[in-house]
């Protein structure tokens, strides 16, 4: 099972990732200033992810495919790595699908 990892950026902001059961990254997110928004952001993850039209799957002026997660209000909640072609973009949109909604929280900033 994949698991969400909640980090403490250098400029004091926290963020998470999403990583799949092999540790691997499949989605980061944007910086929050306090735990709770970031919290929030995960919810929003899990609800989201469930439907296909929140996936924006883009193509970076590199020709590297990627993907954008985005709420219903169409604002980005996290953003894929870029990926080496477009099936392993979309493996990587499945993943999110699938290890998301049940991933448990791992903050990495409790003392």
């Amino acid at each position: 099972m994949g698991k969400f990892v909640i980090t403490l950026r250098k400029n004091g902001e926290f963020q998470f990732n999403l990583k799949a059961t092999n540790g691997q990254v499949i989605l980061t997110s944007e910086g929050y200033t306090t735990k709770s928004a970031c919290m929030n952001g995960i919810e929003s993850v899990r609800k989201n992810c469930k439907t296909e039209a929140r996936f924006d799957k883009k193509v970076a002026s590199n020709g590297k495919p990627f993907f954008n997660l985005k709420a219903s209000n169409g604002q980005i909640i996290g953003s894929s790595q870029m990926y080496a072609n477009e099936k392993n973009m979309l493996n990587g949109v499945a993943s999110v699908v699938k290890n998301a909604p049940e991933a448990p929280v791992v903050d990495m900033t409790a003392e």
